[in-house]
């Protein structure tokens, strides 16, 4: 590779990029311009905005008790924390002359009027239904007979109807009833607690106010919480005046009174947002600035007709790729970069001003440290080169501007996903979150900027982030130059999808085996079935109910999800079942190797899991109740072994390395359809630890199956490899340590099944007999080479 080919091409794109005044309106004019115009925008909305007032109606307003809760036409101001809130909240009531007093047209008031001698009228009715309400609400009901509940029911919602329906056209949005009686009850029960003769009857016995508001409207819902504020201060003040009549001490009702003190400083708080902000605005910035050069360096090239002339240059494919490559990520740098910076510095001055404006702990919102910023350019450069590689590889698929853009939308709707998962609080730096594309930099970048760049607990993942994020992106750009080496991608048509032509398609023009496509497809609906299959069993925990169901469950599942689409698309879409699943019986002598192999293997996995335990998220409760049915001796070997052993082998062989590999092979390639597949196998299963597990044994097996171009060894070594792990559950730990077993076999000081593990000359015979056998089988046998000479990756996809 000349690296002075690759500057010509850098150079080249550069130059073209910068002469287009769309590009740099996106990359740099855009953010040094959109994020003051919006802060500016914001401070003007707040300054010139002014909330609407809401309406609470109060019946009964003479039954209430002192201190006052209304004064005038609004509650008293003091017992809002602000209080001009009292001024958003228009209080109606049924004091004499209180509409008057209001300052609003004739029509409203008419309204009011109107609305109050409705709620007189039904008053009586209110007050059962907030009976009722709170009879249910305290589930004092359950005594009376299923007879007179029912009735209790159908009273309730009747009720229910006739309140919607009294408020549902009314002009206020909350309603608060105090009851007659409720004055002199209370006073009454005041002056019992000062004399020592309070009762619980007399307590329940007491009229309780009730307010009505409606949850689902929103501006019910805001003035209902508004006022609530004030009856909570309100109902605070009436009981220091009770306290005081009975000649108790105020702190009385607060038994143990908690000092709160927050030990956040100003330089914490603003790290606290700036970890909030930085690293999804670099995420999505990142993406964003390399969607439209990577299009206008893929797809536009071939519009414009300049991408023949760029291929008859001296420079290689790969120099070019790599050149465009660096273009792409330069751009998406600079786009990330600058919109940091516009965001820092229009966001830092915006909550300064509003910090300094009202009661807030930001104060002068400080910048992070110049070392947390440095990590932020340093993070760039991985996420830019991971988005750069995977959008100039879908650009380049694309044919025009227009179909890149389609290709590209999904890489940055899963980016926002992503992204919405790092900001969530509970969400914390881990090692397995470390390794992940994007989330490993963006959950890094967060602990940087919140812990600071020197904590030791966040600098120790600096290396496995970096490690992994360059090796993303570096598998990234080895598919976009493998994409760039193929003539039927660079000069593809682009074509008009039709859905019932391309059902037409598959039905007729059938092959003997799958193609890439129907093994994509193939992968998906296994996905969306195990998807549908576990939601319904949440909404049905009765099937789920004891150690046999689960198993029984778990069994159907397996076959449901796993097994029959493979089958089924074999039969609809392939005119050779036999051949796409790899049926035909192989050479003994994998038969032999897939019973030997899983046997060396066990040992070994197992060590490997189990050191690399911390690294994993714990087990979900429903897998470890799994792995407890499987182990319990209330459910027959029998079903255990069909379940976790046979079930799994048949159906999971026919998925990966039947329907699913038979279509990868169609590449023509060794390695890649071995890969792809194990590596959908492991993401298959969902659970983290699990993941890991399965795709190292899924390249196992499919090894197995493209040397011995049969399905049988597979399910041999999964049938073994699964079926030894389910006797061994039901192993006891004083088995492990008699006879031969104790030179297999070590117990630790616990004496627990989780303590044993295995003896070091045992795992050393392990690997030595592993090694031989991955050894000879690959080098024996050959790929697989039976499929058609003139299909491939590329071909499948024009084909779809």
């Amino acid at each position: 590779m000349s690296w002075k080919n690759i500057k010509l091409i850098f150079l080249r794109e550069v130059r073209d990029q910068l002469r287009d005044r769309r590009t740099l309106f996106m990359v740099a004019v855009l953010p040094l311009l959109l994020y003051p115009a919006l802060g500016i925008g914001m401070v003007q909305m707040t300054v010139t905005f002014e909330e609407q007032t809401r309406s609470v109606v109060v019946l009964g307003v003479d039954e209430i008790p002192s201190p006052k809760l209304i004064d005038g036409t609004k509650f008293r101001s003091d017992l809002f924390k602000e209080p001009a809130s009292a001024n958003k909240l228009r209080v109606i009531s049924d004091a004499t002359g209180n509409l008057e007093e209001h300052e609003i047209d004739e029509e409203l008031r008419q309204e009011f009027t109107q609305f109050l001698d409705s709620l007189s009228e039904n008053e009586r009715k209110l007050q059962r239904l907030a009976v009722l309400e709170r009879d249910f609400a305290l589930d004092e009901t359950y005594e009376r007979s299923d007879p007179e509940l029912a009735e209790l029911i159908k009273e309730q919602q009747a009720l229910r109807k006739e309140a919607i329906a009294l408020l549902a056209d009314s002009p206020a949005e909350v309603v608060i009833l105090f009851p007659a009686g409720f004055k002199q009850a209370y006073a009454d029960l005041t002056s019992s607690i000062a004399d020592g003769a309070v009762s619980e009857e007399m307590l329940n016995d007491l009229p309780r106010p009730f307010v009505i508001h409606n949850s689902a409207n929103e501006r019910s819902e805001i003035a209902f919480n508004r006022a609530n504020k004030a009856l909570a201060a309100w109902e605070d003040e009436v009981l220091t005046d009770r306290l005081s009549q009975a000649k108790l001490p105020v702190a009385f009702t607060d038994a143990i009174p908690i000092t709160d003190i927050d030990l956040a400083e100003a330089d914490e708080i603003a790290a606290n947002v700036w970890s909030k902000i930085f690293p999804a605005l670099l995420v999505i910035m990142s993406v964003t600035g390399a969607f439209y050069p990577a299009i206008d360096l893929g797809a536009g090239e071939k519009e414009r007709g300049t991408m023949e002339t760029l291929l008859i240059s001296p420079a290689t494919r790969a120099e070019i790729v790599f050149g465009k490559f660096l273009t792409v990520m330069l751009f998406s740098i600079s786009t990330a970069l600058l919109n940091l910076a516009s965001m820092g510095f229009t966001g830092k001055h915006m909550l300064t001003a509003v910090s300094q404006g009202a009661a807030s702990p930001l104060g002068d919102l400080s910048f992070p440290p110049l070392l947390s910023l440095l990590w932020v350019v340093l993070l760039a450069i991985p996420l830019s080169a991971l988005f750069s590689a995977l959008s100039l590889s879908l650009a380049m698929f694309a044919k025009s501007s227009k179909e890149g853009q389609y290709y590209l939308t999904p890489l940055l709707m899963v980016t926002m996903g992503l992204t919405m998962f790092c900001l969530n609080p509970s969400i914390e730096l881990t090692p397995y979150y470390s390794v992940l594309p994007v989330v490993g930099p963006a959950l890094l970048l967060k602990s940087l900027l919140l812990e600071g760049a020197t904590s030791s607990s966040v600098v120790t993942y600096v290396l496995p982030v970096l490690i992994t994020s360059i090796t993303y992106s570096g598998i990234a750009l080895w598919w976009a130059i493998d994409q760039f080496q193929s003539e039927g991608i660079l000069f593809r048509e682009a074509e008009r999808f039709d859905l019932g032509l391309w059902f037409r398609h598959l039905l007729r023009d059938k092959e003997e085996t799958p193609s890439f496509s129907e093994a994509t497809v193939c992968f998906v609906l296994i996905a969306m079935l195990q998807f549908l299959f576990l939601t319904s069993m949440q909404s049905s925990p009765s099937a789920l109910s004891g150690p046999v169901r689960m198993v029984q469950v778990q069994l159907i599942y397996l076959i449901a999800t796993v097994g029959v689409p493979p089958v089924l698309m074999g039969l609809l879409l392939t005119t050779n079942l036999w051949k796409t699943l790899k049926l035909h019986l192989p050479n003994w002598k994998y038969l032999l190797a897939a019973c030997l192999l899983p046997l060396s293997l066990q040992p070994l996995t197992l060590e490997l899991m189990s050191a690399l335990d911390p690294f994993f998220p714990p087990l979900p409760p429903g897998a470890e109740q799994m792995m407890q049915a499987m182990a319990t001796d209330t459910v027959p070997l029998w079903l255990t072994l069909a379940t976790f052993a046979l079930a799994p082998a048949v159906c999971e062989e026919l998925a990966f390395r039947g329907f699913i590999l038979s279509g990868l092979q169609r590449s023509k390639r060794e390695w890649l359809p071995i890969i792809i597949s194990a590596m959908l196998f492991g993401v298959i299963h969902m659970i983290p630890k699990q993941q890991f597990n399965a795709a190292l044994l899924g390249l196992v097996l499919g090894l197995l199956a493209v040397r011995s171009q049969s399905l049988w060894p597979g399910v041999v070594f999964h049938f073994v490899f699964n079926g030894v792990q389910v006797l061994a559950a039901r192993l006891t730990p004083e088995a492990l340590t008699e006879g031969p077993a104790q030179f297999v076999f070590r117990v630790g000081e616990s004496g627990t099944i989780e303590s044993v593990s295995f003896q070091p000359v045992f795992l050393v015979v392990c690997a030595v007999v592993s090694g031989g056998l991955l050894y000879w089988l690959l080098n024996s046998g050959k790929p697989s080479t039976h499929l058609d000479s003139n299909s491939n990756l590329n071909g499948s996809f024009a084909a779809e």
